[in-house]
């Protein structure tokens, strides 16, 4: 189970927000830890607004001083992995140091994958062969890599990250697949429409993959992408919720049983209790999307800063 014993919290930037820097120095401002932001590149079709996570960083990098950068979450399978590392250094460099890698695999949209010719059937084996050579890239000389996908010759990058031996890398998904991957490749794992129960689930599983392989995963960062949508009610939170992701998700089904089983829902003392039951699963950094309409974000932004932050570091009993 998870040592850590601080908690750590962060929140998205829209991805149809143009005011990426003030968005940043607002959460800074408040006190969160990471501010993220999502990729997609064609998102659906006709395709609903989306744009590149490190460019975007690189701009909310310069409008802050302390707040971590965190790709919440990059799609590897679109990214060379020499083209990967030679942006992320840049970023961790120009920042100081304050850029964690979120990394997922997509596939929500296939078309997107279509737009730039790629197989959204070898989305797996693109990313794994990706994080294999990053890490090489990152802390040798010399790199020589030959896999299905990618292939290396003698290449070396200069200058190296800020971050040593490299930026941390946190693996997003929900299948084992994922946990396989984390286990292996990432510092973190950071999976997304969690029950508690999943979690704690994901959590074993991840440090038995591990195991297999003779890996510690001691420091081993357990995030968890939450979306949260705070009303006077929970069923006033539950409609909100089911609005929003079914207007950002094209996973079919009912979305008010999805966000009903997954989401953080109601007024504040219910949205601690809940997110308590993710601590108890093994969740140290809750990396916030708020499921609301864009003129509710600043409010959600300072509640949760001001009182749910507050109040479950206090239930939790936890720095």
């Amino acid at each position: 189970m998870a040592a850590e014993t601080e908690l750590h919290f962060g929140a998205t930037v829209p991805d149809d927000d143009a005011g990426t820097a003030a968005q940043a120095r607002l959460m800074e401002s408040l006190g969160y830890e990471y501010v993220g932001l999502g990729e997609h590149f064609v998102r659906g079709n006709p395709p609903a607004p989306s744009h590149a996570a490190l460019p975007l960083l690189g701009v909310a990098a310069g409008a802050t001083e302390k707040i971590r950068l965190l790709s919440a979450v990059l799609l590897a399978p679109f990214y060379h992995p020499t083209v990967l590392a030679k942006m992320a250094t840049g970023l961790d460099i120009a920042s100081g140091g304050r850029l964690t890698l979120g990394l997922g695999i997509g596939g929500e949209f296939p078309v997107e994958f279509e737009a730039v010719g790629l197989d959204v059937k070898q989305r797996g084996r693109r990313s794994d062969e990706c994080l294999e050579a990053l890490r090489r890239l990152w802390t040798e000389q010399h790199v020589t890599y030959h896999g299905r996908h990618f292939h290396l010759n003698d290449v070396t990058l200069n200058p190296p990250p800020t971050q040593r031996p490299h930026p941390p890398v946190w693996v997003a998904g929900r299948r084992e697949a994922a946990m396989v991957r984390a286990a292996r490749h990432g510092e973190g794992w950071f999976p997304y429409f969690y029950s508690p129960d999943r979690y704690h689930d994901s959590v074993e599983k991840t440090l038995g993959f591990a195991a297999e392989i003779g890996r510690d995963l001691a420091g081993f960062q357990w995030a968890f992408f939450s979306y949260i949508s705070i009303y006077p009610t929970v069923e006033e939170a539950e409609a909100v919720s089911a609005r929003i992701l079914g207007s950002q998700y094209l996973y079919g089904g009912d979305f008010s049983d999805i966000v009903r089983r997954y989401c953080i829902l109601g007024p504040v003392d219910r949205c601690i209790a809940r997110l308590q039951e993710y601590v108890d699963a093994g969740v140290r950094y809750f990396i916030f999307n708020f499921s609301c309409p864009k003129e509710e974000r600043s409010r959600h932004l300072e509640t949760v800063a001001r009182e749910v932050i507050p109040g479950l570091r206090e239930s939790a009993g936890l720095a």
